[in-house]
């Protein structure tokens, strides 16, 4: 038996982080809807508390737990969006939050984690370390594991940023949705399926990282072996449980070039004035490498996060 989350449990979600989260707006652009042929909403998911959609999720797990678990506080390891979005939603509720993140990790993203005032421990930039140093932590601190995209709660948490686009862009046809470790992807499946189930959901993935498209083509879970994209966001693999939800719930993953992803987030920033981080342009590449599939068609796309290194952009 599957504890994967349903659509009540992303409904629930909404409710429970609806005062800690932004509801993000809707954007629009013509010049990019004419270069596409369709017709494009952009849920500003960058405009988000911590820069991306991940607030949603680390703020619902946080939020769900029972007063004699939040106690010790809670832990995981990352080296980005989720470690800042599960300090800040920790701080939010008072409980500690220890967060491992490797040596790799850009400063401004460790200076963020430190700023919510989480505990900070260093590890190598390796998974083996990562979960070697988490489980250390754990046991000294007694805090609970917030996996950043593995955890029913994250992923119901996630699914409501699709919800709120079905609102405020009803009508859809598509919805494109990046695909890193699955978190986001999982949620949004879930909540469109069950609210609009005549819509279809896509992912998007890196053709240097695209585990998920061939794990999905074969039937059987690939891990993310070396992978080589500047959308650093996306280079994660599914967990059984993503695997499982998208298996069951997505249309299909396109697969883009690093050429596409890099334009597709200048023309955001460009023409749209939407400063993405490069994670979030690729469902906009896929759309852009694949014009025929989503020609003329309304389409929903998920700009999962803004958090650029200025000092190091693309292009």
């Amino acid at each position: 038996m599957h504890d994967d989350p349903t659509i009540g449990d992303v409904r629930a979600a909404a409710e429970r982080i609806a005062p800690h989260i932004h509801r993000t707006p809707v954007a629009t652009c013509a010049a990019i809807d004419h270069i596409a042929g369709a017709a494009l909403h952009f849920k500003c998911e960058h405009l988000q508390k911590v820069g991306a959609f991940k607030a949603r999720g680390a703020t619902n797990a946080v939020f769900s737990l029972a007063e004699d678990q939040a106690a010790h506080g809670v832990c995981t390891h990352s080296s980005g969006n989720h470690a800042a979005a599960l300090a800040r939603a920790a701080a939010l509720r008072g409980i500690p939050a220890h967060i491992v993140m490797p040596s790799t990790a850009p400063p401004v993203k460790r200076a963020a984690v430190a700023g919510y005032g989480a505990a900070i421990t260093g590890c190598e930039p390796t998974l083996e370390a990562r979960e070697a140093t988490l489980a250390r932590v754990q046991e000294a601190t007694g805090a609970i594991f917030i996996h950043p995209y593995d955890d029913p709660r994250v992923i119901a948490g996630q699914g409501t940023a699709a919800l709120e686009l079905l609102e405020q862009a009803p009508g859809l046809e598509v919805v494109l949705v990046p695909v890193g470790g699955g978190g986001l992807a999982s949620g949004t499946t879930i909540a469109v399926r069950a609210a609009s189930p005549e819509t279809e959901v896509w992912g998007a993935e890196p053709a240097g990282a695209d585990d998920a498209f061939r794990s999905l083509r074969d039937g059987r879970r690939y891990p993310s072996v070396d992978p080589r994209t500047v959308a650093d966001g996306l280079r994660t693999a599914l967990s059984d449980r993503t695997f499982r939800i998208l298996s069951g719930g997505l249309a299909g993953i396109v697969t883009v070039d690093e050429p596409t992803i890099i334009r597709a987030m200048r023309l955001l920033w460009e023409r749209a004035k939407l400063l993405v981080e490069p994670s979030a342009a690729v469902p906009l590449a896929a759309l852009l490498a694949e014009p025929g599939r989503f020609h003329g068609r309304r389409v929903g796309i998920i700009l999962s996060g803004g958090n650029v290194d200025l000092d190091r952009l693309p292009w």
